[in-house]
């Protein structure tokens, strides 16, 4: 793969400002496309990036899936809006992933994951989580009826990976990466408060330690980490919010594996980096923009023709 497309949030944006978009990147030339620029008044204004810019991608044939906070849209190959699919249950979404003929979505503001049936094309499966003294509990519900679960945010979650053996899914307070084997869930490997895009890979997990700025892959017999890009103050813009709650540099979120070894992670300002796992390096970087505001979210590799 060439080609990486990116979403991102622009975290304290004012009204009338553009709060995100999509990005393409040719990581041959460096070349930086924006298909879609981010801007519409059905927005919520309070806290820091809530109903703000885009988020997670995912992709079925021609069609390119890309979540907002409470939506999820669907667009062609050349960034025409196809159709836009909303379930009560759907709340300040992060993540999304395609397992075979369903995508499954986070839904943070519910405690849930919610599953979009791609030939049906409507939301037809729920899966919320509460945390108690026996471990993680799960409760099954209609993602279109009136009996889903109360709005809550205990666990925040914001990954989701599916594979054969199982979904796997972390958030802030989780405590660790998990698994859904179909039946119960299961804990997988403990993890740093304040990850994201937590996934299984080879024999560990690879995931964004937000927190700390870095990313890192732990595995039982290795342990690497990546320091997220940081510039001097004198190169960003809109420094004057002054509080990093709201926006920061160097925080990371996005993260995507291109082969078997380089790994692509997004940061902000707009930010992608490609680290070497098997050499420990960096080998390049791409700056979407120095705006300090403005932070990848969502980082897939482009499928190939």
């Amino acid at each position: 793969m060439t080609t990486l497309i990116a979403t991102s949030v622009v975290r304290g944006s004012r009204q009338g400002e553009s709060h995100g978009g999509v990005y393409l990147i040719d990581l041959n030339d460096r070349r930086v496309a924006q298909p879609v620029d981010w801007n519409t008044a059905d927005i919520e204004w309070q806290g820091r990036g809530w109903d703000r810019g885009l988020r997670g991608i995912a992709f079925d044939d021609e069609r390119v899936f890309i979540a907002a906070s409470d939506e999820l849209f669907v667009y062609d190959r050349n960034f025409a809006r196809l159709a836009s699919y909303r379930s009560p249950y759907l709340k300040h979404c992060h993540e999304i992933s395609r397992f075979r003929r369903r995508l499954y979505l986070t839904s943070t503001g519910f405690d849930s994951l919610l599953g979009f049936d791609l030939d049906q094309n409507r939301f037809s499966w729920g899966l919320a989580f509460s945390a108690g003294s026996g471990g993680m509990q799960c409760t099954a519900f209609d993602p279109m009826g009136s009996n889903g679960p109360a709005p809550s945010n205990n666990l925040h979650l914001n990954s989701v990976c599916c594979l054969e053996r199982g979904m796997y899914f972390s958030g802030l307070r989780t405590g660790g990466l998990l698994k859904f084997d179909g039946q119960k869930v299961v804990p997988v490997a403990s993890l740093p408060e304040g990850t994201h895009n937590a996934m299984p890979f080879r024999d560990g997990v690879l995931f964004n330690d937000s927190k700390a700025d870095v990313v890192r892959f732990v595995s039982p017999g290795t342990e690497c980490s990546f320091p997220v890009p940081r510039y001097e103050p004198g190169q960003l813009t809109h420094l004057e919010l002054g509080d990093p709650r709201i926006a920061r540099q160097a925080f990371a979120r996005g993260l995507c594996v291109l082969d078997g070894n380089i790994v692509a992670a997004g940061s902000s300002p707009s930010t992608i980096t490609l680290h070497d796992l098997d050499h420990g390096k960096s080998t390049l970087r791409v700056t979407l923009s120095l705006d300090v505001r403005n932070a990848i979210h969502g980082l897939e590799g482009w499928p190939c023709d």
